[in-house]
């Protein structure tokens, strides 16, 4: 059980949330191109500009964070969580479901 436990807190989760402008030809590209190069280092689309991304360890974190760094756009706002794999666990997930007979039901989705 201690294992288990020690390796929640070891493994890491990455997310990247970004409110960038795209009110121009030029500022849709450098948004599209962000989200191109997340994706390309490995992030997977949680939302439209919520991306998360699983690393083994802090020091595999830091290097992603490195290369986020280097890939913000010069306008516009990208902020980096990491949390552990135990806080990501404790993340609830609704979606709106029409349940028959039961109206619009929240339904809680498990990820794993």
């Amino acid at each position: 059980m201690s294992q288990i436990r020690l390796n929640a807190y070891k493994i890491m989760w990455l997310l990247v949330f970004f409110d960038l402008p795209v009110t121009t030809k030029k500022e849709q590209k450098i948004a599209s191109g962000f989200r191109k190069n997340l994706i390309k280092d490995g992030f997977t689309m949680m939302q439209f500009s919520v991306y998360i991304r699983h690393c083994a360890s802090l020091q595999n974190v830091n290097v992603h964070i490195k290369r986020i760094k280097r890939l913000i756009p010069e306008y516009g706002k990208v902020s980096i969580l990491r949390i552990t794999d135990l806080q990501y666990g404790e993340i609830l997930t609704y979606y709106g479901a029409k349940i028959q007979g039961q109206g619009n039901i929240p339904i809680q989705l498990e990820i794993f």
